[in-house]
């Protein structure tokens, strides 16, 4: 039987009509105040102004705004907190979104945790996470987030199951864990450096490579019938998982691309409009 793809491409698409209608509910009780993302660029890597131009684009499809602020690569770690801290206290701005990875000399870390629990649409402060992983109201690390509701979207049983993680990056594979935890999977935290990868990996109901190595995570790894979550995307289009060996092995996957990206952008649209939405 044909392995389940998890079209994380479809199911964004089809959450933008359902935000585009939420967006203009919220216009039309608020006076037409429309829910607005800050993203902060520092620096100039291409592919992080790829990713922050997908992310406006896909605030323009559903009727939001996004304000983009782009700040040299010699920005100081005081002159980026004084940015953020002008966004926490403006009452139009509902979420605030740094693009990681920041230049050096910045404390990403410090500047990650300045940003309002309210505001952190993207899931990346320590607060957040650490009720998050109490099951208290916050928004999630946007991929981990994205995951989640994509196994959602397809019923992907995870009560009971063993779910192996190959990653521990703290907006990703930790997050991830305690998001499966929280849901009653039973969960194996994995690394680049775990001994014996291979036999933890063939052990698992549900494999999710989040270790940022291209097709690390060998397809012969896979036990029958496992779901399979790809995290990784690498040129040549491939992820962290040898995709091409698992069709006649896994129940289900996410495709690379198409699978985990879209409904990482998504996700964050929607905490975003949710931001919006719980400030009225």
């Amino acid at each position: 039987m044909a392995a389940t793809i998890l079209d994380g491409k479809s199911l964004a698409k089809q959450s933008e009509s359902d935000f585009a209608q939420r967006v203009q509910t919220l216009k039309a009780n608020s006076g037409g105040n429309t829910p607005i993302l800050a993203t902060i660029l520092v620096g100039d890597d291409p592919a992080s102004a790829t990713y922050v131009r997908m992310k406006q684009n896909a605030c323009q499809r559903v009727g939001m705004e996004s304000v983009a602020i782009e700040l040299p690569v010699n920005t100081t770690t005081e002159e980026l907190l004084a940015k953020i801290h002008q966004l926490n206290d403006n009452p139009d701005c509902h979420g605030i979104l740094l693009q990681h990875p920041v230049p050096e000399q910045i404390e990403e870390r410090l500047c990650f945790d300045s940003i309002e629990l309210r505001k952190d649409v993207d899931g990346v402060t320590c607060h957040g996470f650490g009720r998050m992983a109490m099951a208290e109201p916050a928004y999630g690390s946007a991929t981990p987030q994205g995951i989640m509701r994509l196994l959602a979207a397809y019923s992907i049983p995870l009560e009971g199951k063993h779910a192996v993680i190959v990653g521990r990056s703290p907006i990703l594979g930790k997050p991830m864990a305690m998001m499966l935890l929280n849901k009653n999977a039973t969960v194996t935290i994995c690394h680049s450096r775990t001994l014996d990868l291979d036999r933890l990996v063939r052990q698992a109901d549900i494999v999710v490579g989040a270790v940022g190595k291209p097709e690390f995570i060998k397809g012969e790894w896979i036990k029958s019938g496992a779901v399979v979550i790809d995290a990784g995307y690498h040129p040549g289009g491939v992820g962290d998982v040898e995709l091409s060996a698992i069709h006649d092995r896994a129940s289900a996957y996410t495709p690379v691309p198409g699978g985990v990206g879209p409904m990482t952008i998504n996700t964050l649209i929607m905490q975003t409009l949710e931001a919006a939405e719980a400030s009225q």
